[in-house]
């Protein structure tokens, strides 16, 4: 009965997709060109593979807003020790390391101190950009140094006017679906986020998976600052301060994974991304404020949570530790 509400949300979510992308390309000009296509096909690709970490701790029933400065802070470091000529290695080993340990203090907060996700994460995530901003940066931007044009296409170029950005979503795609579906890890997470309880009755070590999702979840993130990054050449640490993190949140609910845990995967996030990432492309294009689109952004994602408590709703008896 589940899998046959989350398959029809999909098809639903694809379905207006197709029709708000042929009605823009249609009726707003400038919508249905190469730039514009290429420009919405690179956002698309960073926003879903961050959907993608998203949906690995929501599915575990948790929510990680910490991804943002986990996506600029570690990429940050990883670029300055770069261009400081530490080579390669060195600076993704640090980069990845500083974002694990972050995501590791997440899951320790969440799952032994039973602090709720959504404000662990949130300290967490303030904390490490304010980290980043009080002087681990010399600027607020950082460059993209000549040292790492080794794995710079993973976000310039392209093959046959598809951006390689777009393949690095794909590839993230189907290794967290194949990840979350047929290894142990993976439904072992789809088992906690399904019912707690029984998950450690059965012999699941709850806490530390909780802790392995959000580590999941960080180096994800990463991985998007990486291709971002690589796409303007530089990292601006200043995107902590915009809403990213609750189109994230859209891409995950409106796709189809229930906030309340145990469903959905790395297809929902893929469906979720390319509505999300058409409208406020749409948006863009139209000149509507920025204002004006949080404001629509904020009621989109509260019509989603409560279809999502109506469709997904939420089992007192197994609402025990790791609800968001």
């Amino acid at each position: 009965m589940k899998r046959e509400i989350t398959f029809d949300q999909q098809l639903i979510v694809f379905s207006l997709f197709v029709i708000i992308f042929v009605a823009f390309s249609l009726f707003l000009p400038g919508f249905f060109t190469v730039g514009n296509v290429v420009t919405l096909l690179r956002t698309e690709s960073v926003l879903g593979i961050l959907g993608l970490g998203m949906a690995v701790v929501v599915i575990g029933r948790g929510i990680d807003l910490s991804m943002i400065a986990l996506l600029t802070v570690p990429t940050g470091v990883v670029l300055t020790l770069a261009g400081a000529g530490h080579g390669l290695a060195l600076s993704l080993l640090a980069g990845l390391s500083m974002a694990i340990a972050v995501a590791v203090f997440n899951g320790i907060l969440v799952a032994y101190a039973e602090v709720p996700s959504i404000f662990a994460t949130l300290a967490v995530g303030i904390g490490l950009a304010g980290i980043g901003q009080s002087g681990l940066f010399e600027y607020d931007i950082v460059p993209w140094p000549k040292s790492l044009n080794t794995v710079a296409w993973i976000g310039r170029g392209g093959w046959h006017g598809i951006p390689y950005s777009v393949f690095a979503f794909l590839v993230a795609a189907i290794v967290v679906g194949v990840f979350m579906r047929k290894t142990r890890p993976g439904l072992f997470i789809y088992a906690i986020g399904d019912n707690p309880g029984a998950a450690r009755i059965a012999g699941i070590s709850v806490r530390p998976m909780m802790i392995a999702q959000y580590a999941i979840s960080a180096v994800i993130s990463v991985f998007a600052g990486l291709v971002m990054s690589a796409s303007a050449n530089n990292m601006d640490t200043r995107i902590f301060n915009l809403t990213w993190i609750y189109d994230v949140i859209l891409v995950v609910v409106l796709g189809g994974i229930g906030l309340s845990g145990g469903r959905g995967g790395a297809l929902n996030v893929v469906v979720g991304t390319l509505l999300i990432g058409t409208i406020i492309n749409g948006m863009t294009i139209m000149n509507i404020p920025y204002e004006v689109q949080s404001l629509i952004k904020g009621v989109v994602l509260l019509i989603a949570i409560s279809l999502d408590s109506i469709i997904n709703p939420r089992n007192e008896e197994t609402a025990q530790q790791g609800d968001i």
